[in-house]
């Protein structure tokens, strides 16, 4: 899709796509230098950007230097970033060299064994977590991703869709609102474009959603519904486990008519997470607020006697699933936090190698 079949309505300038006083304050030291520019990312597919300048959208590599100073896969450009872009005019292409302070973001862990973070997408107003009412339904998977979209410091919004297979809508919507604290739960039927005027509310001009769930739940018909005609593709799933190949391949910054934006990503089943810690008093607030009644102040609610969480699962106030989820998360992130600090030696021994080799070939040259 190219910039004309993708622009909005209304005009597109950096203030329109968020550039703000802060955004121009963090600019300032590449300001004088020459064939330097901000841009946002709109696509990103590995190392090439799309992004839009002052001048347009243009087509964007990360610069060597970026890549080397990266300490993990976090620092490199993504969907919603504001980047530095060095576009020289004989150039048929621009150079990514830094990327500006993020307002927001949220992360994943690497899929596969490596211990790294995968930054999903920054600089986002709303994150909306849409799970469809078939076989995709899942309590647990959503306490996730409402843990991902809190820790990143956009606000949740939870869409449930595809309410025409299920037989228990007033059901899974009393559990998932229960479940979801402060965050507004809304049934839509993208398909049937019904309840689309609810997520719009959210996307005023200026304002950047991103739509966070499985393959299959509707995500890119939602899109398409807002812009109004097909801009992302879609495709039936197999209705007997709900489940489908990825339509969206990639992410992307998708301008809406009235001058919001919105980002589209790849279907995300499994999700493992990455740095939420902050984020889990928030999201399992009943488990927290029991824990003060706890024996003991540091209860890991497991066979600590006179547990108060534990109690409130053998009376039948609180559901067993749910402990066993926040267990399971803490043990989660506990392994994750051993990994990411063996890591980090290992990143520090790779630069201690780098900055011991770079000093003999000083002094080696000051010799000579």
């Amino acid at each position: 899709m190219d910039a004309k079949e993708r622009g909005p309505k209304v005009a597109m300038t950096l203030e329109s796509l968020g550039w703000d006083d802060g955004l121009a304050r963090a600019f300032q030291e590449w300001a004088d230098k020459r064939d330097m520019q901000p841009g946002r990312v709109l696509i990103e597919f590995n190392y090439i950007c799309r992004v839009w300048c002052a001048e347009g959208e243009i087509e964007a590599v990360r610069s060597g230097r970026l890549s080397h100073r990266a300490t993990s896969r976090g620092d490199l450009p993504a969907v919603g970033d504001w980047v530095v872009v060095r576009k020289r005019p004989d150039d048929a292409r621009g150079a990514i060299v830094a990327v500006l302070p993020r307002r927001s973001w949220f992360s994943r862990r690497m899929a596969g064994q490596v211990t790294d973070e995968q930054v999903v997408a920054a600089n986002v107003d709303v994150v909306f977590v849409v799970m469809a009412l078939d076989h995709d339904f899942s309590l647990r998977r959503l306490e996730r991703y409402l843990l991902l979209a809190r820790e990143s410091g956009a606000a949740p919004v939870v869409l449930l869709t595809k309410p025409d297979v299920s037989d228990e809508v007033a059901a899974r919507l009393a559990e998932v609102t229960a479940l979801a604290g402060d965050a507004p739960v809304h049934v839509i039927s993208p398909k049937l474009n019904q309840g689309i005027e609810q997520v719009a509310v959210y996307l005023p001009p200026g304002k950047t959603g991103a739509l966070l769930g499985s393959s299959g739940v509707g995500k890119s018909t939602i899109i398409n519904r807002l812009v109004g005609r097909d801009v992302q593709r879609t495709r039936d799933i197999r209705a007997w486990d709900s489940k489908g190949r990825h339509t969206t391949t990639h992410r992307e910054l998708v301008f809406l008519p009235n001058g919001g934006f919105v980002i589209d990503t790849p279907g995300m089943r499994e999700l493992q997470l990455w740095d939420v810690g902050d984020a889990v008093s928030e999201t399992f607030d009943d488990i927290e607020a029991l824990a003060g009644a706890c024996r003991f102040s540091d209860c890991r609610h497991r066979d600590e006697p006179d547990c108060a969480v534990k109690a409130a699962v053998a009376g039948g106030s609180m559901p067993a699933a749910r402990l066993e989820s926040y267990l399971k998360l803490n043990d989660e992130l506990g392994h994750l936090a051993q990994q990411q600090d063996q890591r980090a030696q290992l990143e520090a021994k790779r630069r201690s190698k780098i900055m011991g080799k770079a000093l003999k070939q000083h002094l080696k040259s000051k010799r000579h």
